[in-house]
């Protein structure tokens, strides 16, 4: 998985693993090596990146037979497709005749996947039925796509490299509050896929704290009480909370940081944050973009945060619900997808605005692609040390805990 890695690197990686561990700060910010060095990076891959769930899309996106999406994550491409059976299920995108990618589009429908090199065949359950003048004894059987972990959860869809912690718990945790906002009943009103020239990590640090919103983000700081100290925060939160119940919603006490998951679980987060006065979903005015979710009988001007695993996070309102899926494409390039959900049924043009409901989100990443690159450059400067964290960066602190404890193998059962 990833990069090859000889056993002499393997020792080097680990060697310096153990070295910069031992320097440590916890409640600092990482050394730069973390970033910067090649054999760290492959080490991540097999040990984080690849064991852990991907967000490919809402069950909505696999509507009939031969509807398949493919998922890039570093070096590895996923194919996840719906069988004729009904099945959905996940395949490396990788030819078992010489390794060719067989999806080349990000999405579409085929009734056989038919690699565009040599025309070897695969079925829909991922058999081979076809493969041109081979040898007369030649048996297909073998020679199937590679299944890869799949799992859905109320109507999201997950694919893993590797065996990844299963979400159950997630699964279980996490069902009443999907259910208020109905996310089997959902579907895709706009996707896009960012490019971010920076490490990977870097990304979802920076997604991971909203002590930069103030000074980087001010569509997004006039609307979302996150961007205020704790303690203050707490205190505007007050209006919101009188009228969670009668909106259809509670107010559940799950914790936010991915970390805190029963042992040998994927972690996952829920909460929801009051928005500022005047505005009941994240749209330029504060009024509605898109029909009520779920069966919310109306607006308590809030917004929930929902995590799966280290790389997931979603942000429900009201009326449509945003999905982040943070990738690495190489070890300085990382990649976004952000997906637009509202309720299924809702039609463009009629029930929302795609522009509107998307305005925010898009505005608020290009924000973020800029201060983190910004900050892809000064780690690479001889200057850079690691500095400490403030305490809105408790999120952050939670992640990086996380992140050195799945690559050293301490957060696995």
């Amino acid at each position: 998985m990833g990069r090859p890695i000889s056993i002499s690197s393997f020792a080097t990686a680990e060697a310096r693993l153990k070295a910069l561990l031992n320097r440590r700060r916890p409640g600092f910010s990482l050394e730069a090596d973390f970033y910067t060095d090649p054999d760290i990076y492959a080490l991540e891959l097999r040990r984080v990146v690849y064991r852990n769930w991907t967000l490919a899309g809402h069950v909505s996106e696999w509507r009939v037979p031969g509807d398949y999406r493919s998922v890039a994550v570093a070096a590895e491409s996923a194919i996840v497709l719906r069988g004729t059976d009904g099945r959905l299920r996940a395949f490396a995108n990788v030819c078992r005749h010489r390794g060719s990618r067989i999806c080349l589009d990000e999405a579409g429908r085929a009734d056989a996947l038919t690699c565009p090199y040599h025309g070897w065949r695969y079925a829909t359950d991922g058999q081979l039925t076809h493969a041109r003048d081979m040898p007369d004894d030649f048996d297909r059987t073998p020679y199937g796509l590679k299944p890869l972990p799949l799992a859905e959860v109320h109507g999201l869809v997950f694919v893993a490299f590797a065996d990844a912690p299963p979400l159950t718990a997630a699964r279980d945790a996490l069902a009443e509050p999907m259910r208020w906002f109905g996310f089997e009943d959902l579907e895709v009103a706009a996707r896009r896929r960012y490019a971010i020239p920076a490490n990977w990590k870097l990304a979802i640090e920076n997604y991971q704290e909203c002590y930069h919103c103030a000074t980087a983000h001010a569509e997004y700081a006039a609307r979302h009480t996150l961007m205020l100290a704790p303690r203050r925060r707490a205190r505007v939160q007050q209006g919101m909370q009188s009228r969670l119940v009668a909106a259809g919603l509670e107010d559940l006490a799950v914790d936010r940081i991915d970390t805190r998951a029963p042992a040998g679980q994927t972690g996952f987060g829920y909460s929801r944050t009051a928005l500022f006065d005047g505005y009941l979903t994240g749209s330029r005015d504060g009024k509605p973009v898109a029909p009520l979710l779920g069966k919310l009988a109306g607006y308590d001007g809030g917004a929930s945060d929902f995590s799966f695993g280290g790389c997931n996070f979603l942000l429900a309102y009201s009326d449509h619900v945003v999905a982040y899926v943070f990738t690495p494409v190489d070890q300085h390039n990382a990649a976004l997808s952000v997906l637009w959900l509202v309720k299924r049924g809702a039609e463009a043009g009629r029930d929302y605005d795609e522009a509107g409901l998307t305005w925010l989100w898009d505005r608020t990443t290009e924000q973020d692609i800029e201060i983190i690159c910004n900050n892809a450059r000064g780690l690479h400067s001889q200057h850079y040390e690691p500095g400490p964290l403030s305490t809105m960066e408790r999120a952050l602190a939670e992640w990086l805990e996380w992140y050195l404890a799945e690559l050293t193998g301490d957060g696995r059962a």
